[in-house]
């Protein structure tokens, strides 16, 4: 067995009795963390030797007390030895539990995923944002169904969940739920953060995860072209409501400030930059990455149009922005009053300043992931892949280049 056990004597000298004697205590320690029990045997202090753990001297209570201590030390080693035999891992909880003859009550999966849901709804607003908690309570909704479905049972023990149990619930996500690759595998990776809670407090043996792998399959996102960013610009509206909807929408355009950092910015998130010019300057709620943005003059245009709106003095908002819902929906109208053939939705506007408005024009894809607020840069990749404008572009360049090159051209059709 690689992991140890060790075992130490010792008085608790403030525990000291009237009549002068200390209660000798037993402590246990398995990879740093240990337990403590009382021997129940009690000696002076003097009498005490911390060097060797045990009673000084032959007399008839030194004997008695040492003999115990040996006695207690040997019941540590057996208990330690049955647990081997019992292929059950060696931690403090295992072995106490051995050692005091105590059954370990099973513990089941939906009460710790209860639990950990319930953590993450005390801390919304705080550290999770409302989608976590939505997400995460989706998840155990789909884990309860499965468990059902496969076992026909409301629950199942921790330890019975194996690379089996992974497999056969990505199966049943990918069948009877009929979720896409992404989807599945989103829902199985939330499922995984409630096993590594599991393998940290040392309820589980071995991680069931250990030889899965799932990949998920890259999406291509929908973005608006400079035409299609120009026809919604010029656009006559002839409600208010889209007209605030489309400059909201524009905004995130020339910002890449997803719908919940839009609706959080106030006035205070203005400040001027290192250039002298204004910027914003917030923090994305979904990462608590920073973001900072300077203002473009159709971004200014539309802080100017909105600055006095009713919604936006009595709720300290920079934007009287609607409900992402009632956004999402007037989109849709928007794309179709436009002739724009697109599932139009808030978050476009996002993918949108990330190629057409920055990357297409030669901002460099550093400058572009700080200002989105990714974490990193391999995230902002993922629309430089998408550029076909811009590999076009890169490409004229060098076929001018090579279009000077004479004796090439030459070379080439000789061919």
């Amino acid at each position: 067995m690689s992991t140890s056990v060790s075992i130490l004597f010792y008085i608790k000298r403030a525990k000291v009795n009237n009549l002068g004697i200390c209660p000798i205590y037993t402590r246990i320690t398995i990879n740093s963390k240990r337990f403590e029990f009382s021997t129940n045997k009690y000696i002076n202090p003097d009498k005490w030797s911390s060097e060797g753990n045990k009673v000084k001297g032959s007399t008839e209570e030194s004997r008695t007390i040492n003999s115990h201590l040996d006695y207690l030390k040997n019941k540590v080693l057996e208990a330690e030895k049955k647990l081997f035999k019992k292929d059950i891992s060696l931690n403090t909880e295992n072995l106490k539990n051995e050692l005091f003859g105590v059954t370990e009550t099973k513990r089941m999966l939906v009460p710790i995923f209860q639990d950990h849901n319930n953590r993450i709804k005390e801390l919304v607003g705080k550290e999770y944002a409302p989608g976590t908690l939505e997400r995460y309570t989706t998840s155990l909704k789909h884990t309860v169904e499965f468990i059902k479905w496969k076992y026909n049972v409301s629950d199942i023990d921790i330890t019975k969940i194996d690379h089996a149990f992974i497999t056969d619930y990505e199966f049943w996500l990918r069948s009877v739920r009929n979720c896409a690759n992404n989807t599945a595998v989103k829902y199985i990776k939330n499922f995984s953060k409630i096993i590594k809670l599991c393998l940290a407090n040392d309820w589980l043996n071995k991680d069931p995860f250990a030889n899965y792998k799932s990949k998920v399959k890259e999406v291509e996102r929908v973005y608006l072209s400079e035409e299609e960013i120009q026809i919604i610009i010029n656009k006559d509206f002839k409600t208010e409501r889209l007209s605030l909807v489309r400059d909201i929408f524009l905004f995130s355009c020339f910002t890449g400030l997803a719908y919940i950092d839009v609706k959080n910015l106030t006035k205070s998130h203005i400040s001027y930059g290192i250039d002298g010019e204004k910027w914003i300057f917030t923090h994305r709620q979904k990462t608590e990455s920073a973001s900072k943005i300077p203002i473009l003059p159709i971004t200014q245009i539309i802080i100017d149009r909105y600055q006095k709106h009713p919604q936006s003095l009595n709720q300290d908002k920079l934007l009287p922005i609607l409900s992402n819902q009632k956004m999402n929906a007037y989109l849709k109208e928007i794309a179709g009053v436009c002739g724009i053939n697109k599932e139009l939705t808030f978050h476009i506007a996002r993918h949108t300043f990330a190629t057409t408005v920055t990357l297409t024009n030669g901002v460099p894809i550093e400058s572009v992931s700080k200002m989105l607020g990714h974490k990193n840069l391999r995230t902002t990749q993922h629309y430089a892949k998408v550029l076909d404008r811009k590999v076009s572009d890169d490409m004229k360049i060098l076929k001018d280049k090579f279009s000077f090159n004479k004796t090439t051209n030459q070379q080439i059709k000789s061919i």
